[in-house]
Order: structure tokens, then C-alpha cells, then sequence
């Protein structure tokens, strides 16, 4: 049987810029619903995660597409993919 070299797509998560104070770096909430397992009920999940922006481009409120890349520094393994809405 031959192997086939399948490349996986690369993660990627949408979520609100909650901060850019530190340089080329953001922090981005990403809020999900998910449902219980035993009680069959949706429940909000937060995520935070540091994600690499080159041009300093985002500012609080944006939201922003990031996707998964390699590790940048001991907590940032997220990129900007793009800003999808300005704040307003």
C-alpha cells in the first residue's frame, strides 16, 4: 500500500481582541458553545489565546480571524490572519 502525504489544514479560531499592549502580540477571547454531555445543555466556554501581529494592526474590540503556526515564544503558538471587523 502507498503513502499518500495528506497536508492537515491548519486550525484556526475567531474571536474579540481583548488587549494589544504588548508589541506584534494580541490577546483574543474565543467564546464557543458546547453541549453537556450528561444534561444535554449548552454552556458558554472562554478561551484566551496570544496570538503573533506583525503590523501592530489590531486594536481592542476587533475581531479577528487568528490560525495555528508554530511556537513563538513559551505562550504565543497563534497568528493573525486577519481583522474581519474594526471597533467601532
Amino acid at each position: 500500500m502507498s503513502q499518500v502525504n495528506v497536508k492537515k489544514s491548519k486550525r484556526s479560531e475567531i474571536g474579540v481582541v481583548l488587549s494589544n499592549k504588548a508589541d506584534k502580540t494580541i490577546t483574543v477571547s474565543v467564546n464557543k458553545l458546547e453541549k453537556h454531555p450528561l444534561f444535554k445543555k449548552y454552556i458558554r466556554r472562554r478561551k484566551k489565546f496570544l496570538a503573533h501581529d506583525e503590523t501592530n494592526q489590531c486594536g481592542i474590540g476587533d475581531t479577528v480571524e487568528i490560525i495555528q503556526s508554530r511556537p513563538l515564544s513559551k505562550h504565543k503558538f497563534w497568528s493573525l490572519k486577519k481583522v474581519i471587523q474594526k471597533a467601532a
